[in-house]
């Protein structure tokens, strides 16, 4: 078994070898969503490389990609100034992951 990642949703899964062709989606559904944004996108003449995307949806994740970067200077600025102690360390990291975790959340 090979470990690969679903062509929609990006989530890894594992992947048998055997006959046919390789699974290229994690679940049925993902399967089902890539086939209409695919007929979604032929029928507004869009490209492959293409997206339409709800201006809601993309402000939601620059919100959350702006909170991560944020973590991520935090976390840099305060292991300069405290890297000595581990429970300091262990405290920005657990901050770093939360932001990460919130961030990569649908």
């Amino acid at each position: 078994m090979t470990k690969s990642r679903c062509a929609w949703c990006g989530r890894g899964f594992e992947a048998t070898a055997g006959p046919g062709r390789p699974r290229r989606y994690c679940k049925p559904s993902c399967r089902q969503r890539d086939y209409e944004a695919r007929r979604r996108a032929a029928e507004l003449g869009l490209s492959e490389g293409e997206l339409v995307v709800a201006r809601a949806e993309l402000e939601d994740l620059r919100d959350r990609l702006y909170v991560l970067r944020c973590a991520v200077e935090d976390v840099e600025r305060d292991l300069a100034e405290n890297a000595e102690d581990p429970d300091d360390v262990r405290r920005a990291l657990d901050w770093l992951l939360d932001a990460a975790r919130t961030a990569a959340s649908e």
